[in-house]
């Protein structure tokens, strides 16, 4: 996606801040919207294609905070990009600034450069999301719900019709009276089916359907005409666009409901289909993403925990390869995928950086997992079959003799140490870019001495992002809760996976990873 296609909201109040960010990128070639408070910026996000925002914490009326988490609570917005520039700098208002949804903050007098950096990083990576998919996309395709469905008619009588007969046979339909309320609404209600009149006034059905696939969320959602009109002509016309099935009115009711019925029914066969040709294709390979067996390791107690969402092999892995008879390198990685196809992708290309990272450890004896991480990253960004896919990934080097703990990470989660003797949780993060990202990662190397009862952990972002009945995510709070709860001599795999699976009644939104070693008590 290149920048003059992308377009930024900058809010704030201030207008020399507001000035300064429109100048620098305008400067690289994005398109700006401004507002000065979060109000007027909620209506530019609805009105306008927007890409990314920048957003400013301290307002009057509602904060940026606030603002954030009211424009997460849109299915459309949760995955736009989203900056915080502000003054605010304490590890309490980026811990904050992180759980409310934001993506980075940015603290002011920013460097340019840094600015910059992260908007062109962060586009990236909403840009790869949108290629590739987001692995939620495809839980949500085969978790179990009533059908949605979004009628589109001017009609009032006719609507009224069939909007009972459609819910009557189990679907979740509402209606709209025009092309224009019918697209918002099918933005936030993200429909399974589309069902839309082409007799109606300003904008008839041939174009609102133009209006759906200019939009690459929506333009793959099946759609039926529903017309008066039946003549061949029309009917030619409304394939030309795509269109999946055509009913005339004159038909009635029970039609349109067979005609959804089968629509549902064929897509329900091709995802079931993709389920077992995986689980058949995996099987056949005798592949693991996941060792049968914790690691022995003199001095530590190292485990895992993984649970495939859905049973289904996803794009975590974990690996364990001693280095020599002191170290031991841990590995963790989440890798993305395309949708539909994300499984099977995400399969094949944890092997394949599996393998480069082995090919890379058997070639030397290297200690430093941030030159271990460059090399792997080199490897796979010199592949141009796989260039363009991405994936987090953690690696840890244990020096059992000299209990030192190395760690470098690639666009993952901080690992948390917690230490045996103040009870003291911290993180330790790393600045690494995604692994395939940019041929020089920027990987550095954390050093952790450690002692006796000293605890390491690692995850992906399965177990924060999970969220309850409620819709309450675990998040990082909750974990911080759990692992501050940790007695010395407790099997803290277990606590976790405990509270954890409580949180959750089970039911978890993504592929769930946990290592956690500890330094054993003598």
């Amino acid at each position: 996606m290149q920048a003059e296609n992308n377009s930024i909201l900058v809010i704030d109040d201030d207008l020399i801040i507001r000035k300064l960010l429109t100048h620098h990128l305008k400067s690289r070639n994005y398109n700006i919207y401004l507002a000065d408070n979060p109000e007027e910026g909620f209506t530019i996000l609805q009105n306008e294609k927007i890409n990314l925002v920048l957003c400013d914490v301290m307002m009057e009326g509602m904060d940026g905070f606030t603002f954030c988490q009211k424009v997460r609570e849109y299915e459309k917005y949760r995955l736009l990009p989203f900056i915080f520039v502000t003054a605010k700098s304490t590890i309490e208002d980026k811990t904050r600034a992180m759980d409310v949804g934001g993506d980075d903050i940015i603290t002011k007098p920013f460097n340019v450069e840094e600015l910059l950096l992260k908007v062109a990083s962060l586009l990236r990576r909403a840009e790869i999301n949108q290629i590739y998919g987001v692995r939620k996309d495809l839980e949500k395709s085969f978790t179990h719900h009533n059908p949605k469905l979004v009628l589109v008619d001017d009609d009032p009588t006719m609507s009224k019709l069939f909007e009972y007969n459609l819910s009557k046979a189990g679907y979740d339909c509402k209606v709209a009276n025009n092309a224009v309320d019918g697209f918002k609404l099918i933005n936030n209600f993200s429909p399974d089916i589309i069902i839309s009149d082409i007799m109606m006034p300003k904008v008839d059905g041939f174009e609102f359907r133009r209006m759906l696939l200019e939009d690459s969320k929506l333009k793959t959602i099946p759609f039926i005409f529903l017309t008066a009109k039946g003549n061949e002509s029309d009917i030619l016309d409304g394939y030309d666009l795509g269109i999946t099935d055509y009913v005339v009115k004159t038909s009635g009711p029970r039609v349109i409901v067979a005609k959804v019925n089968a629509i549902l029914k064929s897509l329900n066969k091709e995802k079931d289909k993709i389920v077992s040709e995986l689980n058949h294709a995996t099987g056949l390979m005798r592949a693991k993403v996941i060792p049968d067996t914790f690691p022995n390791f003199e001095g530590f107690e190292i485990k895992h925990w993984h649970v495939p969402y859905e049973g289904v092999p996803g794009g975590d892995f974990i690996d364990y390869f001693p280095l020599n008879e002191d170290n031991i390198v841990v590995v963790m990685g989440d890798v993305m995928g395309k949708r539909w196809g994300a499984w099977y992708f995400a399969f094949a290309y944890a092997g394949y950086v599996r393998s480069a990272l082995r090919m890379v450890l058997q070639s030397a004896q290297i200690i430093s997992p941030g030159e271990i991480l460059q090399q792997v990253n080199q490897s796979v960004y010199k592949d141009a079959k796989v260039a363009e896919v991405f994936a987090t990934l953690s690696i840890v080097v244990l020096d059992k003799k000299n209990k030192i703990l190395k760690y470098s990470g690639a666009g993952d989660l901080p690992i948390i140490f917690k230490c045996y003797r103040t009870g003291e949780v911290k993180k330790i993060s790393a600045d690494g870019l995604l692994l395939g990202f940019a041929e020089q990662g920027n990987y550095s190397t954390e050093e952790i001495n450690l002692s006796t009862g000293d605890q390491i952990f690692i995850m992906t972002d399965g177990i924060i992002e999970s969220r309850n009945k409620d819709g309450d995510q675990f998040g990082k709070n909750a974990l911080q809760v759990t692992l501050n709860s940790l007695e010395p001599d407790s099997d803290s795999l277990e606590k976790v996976k405990k509270e954890f699976e409580s949180f959750c009644g089970g039911i978890f939104e993504d592929d769930i990873s946990l290592i956690t070693i500890k330094c054993k008590l003598d």
